[in-house]
């Protein structure tokens, strides 16, 4: 066991110890402030304090922000540390107060300061610290952790570490589940009126061959998908828009069709299934609240999980609303704009409230790769997209952390606009997620 000294034992102490614990250790870091008790203790110790006590322990000068009260502008100013960004540079037996710096970046204290949207109302990647320093393509908590884990061992030969597996976690956001089919008289004919104004023949062909049976929908790769997880031997997330009123960004399915009900009931028997919150629920909790009933009408049991369409999130205000209704893990821990590690960080953590200061039960599982992201925004070819996904699939499983990967069924179904792409992810699939599958 560690045990930990410090002057004052804070709530933002305590939780990010709690997190190096549960990522480095099999017992939990004891933590302290009595002095007397820590001079006394044999175990290997740690001083995160303001001065050094003695050559038998390892010693982390502080910064203030763990001992801090509310919320205000930091001066960071990041320094390079064996190759790789660092800030809150101090003295003693590691370069910078990592504890400080690792809970900067997990709590998201930079999006809870004034800051410039983007387009879609959303805290812009442009903001942050790690695009700004430029380590938005590194885990770099865990690159940390494992620099940390090192000086740790040097110290205290003898002291045990935990061992970790890599993890790969497939997901899916369901918003079309079908591109013709179930959408009902009305939006299909206006969809071959748009077809006709814009000339496109070939969807005004596809549509009513698809509507009248004798072709499959090409967003319906459903099947495939089941085919290649079995193969795999992977259970992955599915997430489903689940909109009352298709307006806007919502263009699902209704969900009053039959055959839809009968999808999300089905693969809530054969996977984990989560929540896809619609845009509009960004600004009404009450109708939050009525889609996440209607997903548990449907599946007849407790929905845990959700994903924030266009990764609609705003902190703190829709962490509680997800806490309020019971949500127990979120995975919309990434940007809308850009691939990369949003939190920095390729593990899973806890929310921590920093307006009140409060670590929470909400279980963030941060993604790095969405292949719409790929497409629509960085306007990727699929094999510039594979080369982007393998590149963050070998720094995570270098690490022993988690690759929690985001994917649509429209992108990877038959439509022509997304040519490529579908062989891009089998090919994923049964070269690489093959040999690393975990199930969570």
């Amino acid at each position: 066991m560690l045990l930990l000294y410090t002057h004052t034992v804070t709530p933002r102490l305590e939780y990010i110890v709690d997190f190096f614990s549960r990522e480095l250790f099999d017992e939990p870091i004891e933590v302290t402030s009595s002095r007397a008790a820590y001079n006394a203790s044999i175990q290997p110790r740690i001083n995160y304090s303001g001065q050094a006590f003695s050559d038998n322990e390892f010693f982390i000068e502080h910064t203030s922000l763990l001992f801090e009260k509310g919320i205000r502008d930091q001066p960071i100013e990041c320094f390079e540390v064996n190759f790789h960004k660092a800030f809150f540079q101090t003295r003693g037996d590691f370069p910078f107060d990592i504890f400080a710096a690792s809970f900067y970046l997990l709590s998201r204290y930079e999006e809870y300061l004034p800051h410039k949207k983007d387009e879609y109302g959303r805290y812009a990647h442009t903001n942050s610290l790690a695009f700004r320093e430029g380590f938005l393509q590194q885990p770099l908590v865990n690159i940390w952790m494992e620099e940390f884990r090192k000086a740790l061992q040097q110290k205290f030969p003898n002291l045990r570490f935990k061992g970790r597996n890599f993890k790969c976690i497939l997901s899916y956001d369901i918003d079309m589940a079908w591109s013709y089919r179930h959408k009902g008289f009305m939006r299909n004919m206006g969809g071959f009126a748009r077809s006709i104004k814009n000339g496109n023949w070939n969807q005004v062909k596809e549509r009513w061959e698809v509507v009248r049976g004798k072709r499959k929908d090409p967003f319906d790769c459903f099947e495939w998908l089941d085919a290649l997880h079995l193969y795999c031997r992977l259970k992955p997330y599915y997430f489903f828009l689940v909109a009352k009123k298709q307006t806007g960004y919502d263009k699902n399915t209704s969900p009053d069709v039959k055959q839809f009900q009968d999808l999300v009931e089905y693969y809530s028997n054969s996977y984990k299934v989560g929540l896809h919150p619609s845009w509009q629920t960004g600004d009404d909790e009450e109708l939050f609240e009525s889609e996440l009933e209607w997903m548990e009408d449907v599946t007849g049991r407790a929905i845990i999980h959700s994903r924030q369409h266009y990764i609609r999130f705003t902190l703190p205000d829709t962490f509680r609303t997800l806490t309020n209704l019971g949500i127990q893990k979120e995975f919309s821990m990434g940007y809308g704009t850009i691939n990369g590690f949003r939190a920095s960080v390729c593990s899973s953590f806890y929310w921590y409230d920093l307006e009140k200061d409060d670590p929470t039960t909400l279980m963030l599982y941060p993604f790095c790769f969405m292949d719409a992201n790929a497409y629509y925004e960085q306007k990727f070819t699929p094999q510039q997209a594979y080369t982007e996904l393998m590149q963050y699939y070998s720094t995570v499983k270098k690490l022993n952390g988690m690759l929690v990967t985001v994917w649509h069924n429209s992108i990877l179904g038959t439509d022509s606009a997304f040519a490529g792409w579908r062989e891009m992810f089998e090919l994923f699939m049964k070269e690489t997620v093959y040999w690393d599958a975990y199930c969570d």
